[in-house]
């Protein structure tokens, strides 16, 4: 099998969707010896901020000199982005050869409970981390966390980040419901940690961190002002970071009697942490400054939209946009809409794009004197601004990737491999919540 024939087998796994429910993902894992029984994992669950809080847990315990696995997603660029061992991306051979493995053990299932595109990459990157023998693994879930294929492991620490609206149809259209799937990777004793503000979702927590008499630290704003986060300057962007730096030491902090992490490489970690995509600045060779950035949902757009202010106050910035169709497009055109003098819709290269007509609408809704373009593609939209000198591309994660590839920010593996972030999952039984 080539790495091409390997991508196209998880292009073909997902046809069968996204399956909320750990069944199949214990019964592959089992198949596969259970890896997961051989390492030590920090759990990490939320709405927004997960996959930067993981990039500094990976970058401070490896800052202390362990080697640390990491598993993300969705990836931007490429599939190997996903599963990296001291941010080193899988290689494509060792891609291939554990494909082969999970293939051969995928066709032992029956017909009606073939596993999924997540749940054979779960188990994929669990095998590959046991290989490598990492010291710990940052493990971050792929949607919601009681039915993530991620949650069967039991780790040294459960984080949630936040709770806040997304995916409300897998996982509820109230901030309760949201975290009461949010908190089912809370495990039996094993300390929790949350930088949740919105009163009714952190109840929800604090209930089931009881109910499994498991220690909950609640991570607030004043932790930003406390050393060693008092006098640094995180290399990312944004306010929000500081709350995430701000749990993710308090998660270092919360493990040392079994992961001794010294005040030095905590510095360290936080001071080296790079995560592509997110208020990314890039200076193109034409002198245009682009800030790309992945918001994808309404909270991820204030996000957007306060730095946008805090960072580059008085400008008249370009935006090109693109959105989702299963998103909040109203809110998100309503936040980011206002930020800019010219407007370039666009789709997105998903199967679940929003037309860039839609998105157009709503922004010149929201901006009635901003000039809003639709364009055919991202590729059309960033010629036709390649005359402004400040850009934001942003919307979605979908979105970021592509334009990292025509930006040549990232090295594309010479075959789109975007499109295997794309799911459709069916609510089954087993995803009712009770």
């Amino acid at each position: 099998m080539s790495y091409r024939e390997a991508i196209q087998y998880l292009y073909d796994l997902r046809w069968f969707g996204t399956k909320l429910g750990l069944e199949n993902t214990l019964r592959l894992a089992e198949l596969a010896g259970h890896p997961q029984r051989r390492l030590r994992f920090i759990h990490v669950a939320g709405t927004n901020g997960k996959g930067s809080t993981c990039a500094m847990l990976e970058s401070i315990s490896r800052a202390a000199g362990l080697s640390v696995g990491l598993y993300t997603s969705p990836h931007l660029v490429s599939f190997s982005e996903r599963i990296q061992v001291n941010r080193r991306p899988i290689a494509e051979g060792d891609v291939v050869r554990l494909i082969g493995r999970i293939r051969s053990w995928i066709k032992t299932f029956p017909a009606d409970a073939h596993p999924t595109f997540f749940e054979a990459v779960t188990v994929m990157a669990l095998l590959y981390f046991a290989e490598q023998a990492c010291d710990l693994v940052i493990w971050e879930t792929g949607l919601g966390g009681r039915l993530d294929a991620t949650n069967i492991v039991t780790p040294l620490a459960s984080v949630i980040t936040n709770i806040q609206f997304d995916h409300e149809k897998w996982l509820g259209t109230t901030l309760p419901e949201i975290a009461r799937e949010k908190a089912g990777i809370i495990k039996a004793g094993v300390p929790v940690l949350t930088a949740t503000e919105a009163p009714d979702a952190l109840a929800v927590i604090t209930e089931a961190a009881r109910q499994a008499q498991a220690p909950l630290t609640v991570v607030t704003p004043s932790e930003t002002q406390r050393p060693p986060l008092a006098d640094i300057r995180l290399p990312l962007l944004g306010d929000h970071q500081r709350m995430n730096a701000a749990l993710a030491v308090a998660t270092v902090r919360g493990v040392m009697e079994l992961i001794p992490v010294s005040d030095e490489a905590l510095r360290a970690g936080l001071l080296k942490v790079t995560w592509a995509g997110r208020l990314q600045l890039v200076k193109r060779p034409s002198g245009q400054t682009v800030l790309l950035d992945g918001a994808h949902n309404p909270a991820g757009a204030e996000t957007l939209r306060a730095a946008v202010e805090r960072y580059f106050p008085g400008t008249q910035p370009a935006l090109i946009i693109g959105l989702l169709q299963d998103k909040d497009r109203e809110a998100m055109c309503r936040i980011l809409a206002p930020l800019a003098a010219e407007i370039y819709a666009a789709p997105i290269d998903s199967e679940r794009t929003a037309t860039a007509d839609s998105v157009a609408v709503l922004c010149r809704h929201h901006h009635a004197a901003a000039e809003v373009s639709v364009c055919v593609s991202l590729a059309e939209a960033l010629r036709r601004a390649a005359r402004c000198p400040f850009l934001i591309v942003a919307g979605s994660l979908h979105f970021l990737g592509e334009a990292m590839e025509l930006l040549h920010v990232s090295p594309s593996p010479g075959h789109s491999e975007r499109a295997l972030n794309e799911w459709n999952a069916a609510r089954t039984p087993e995803t009712v919540r009770a």
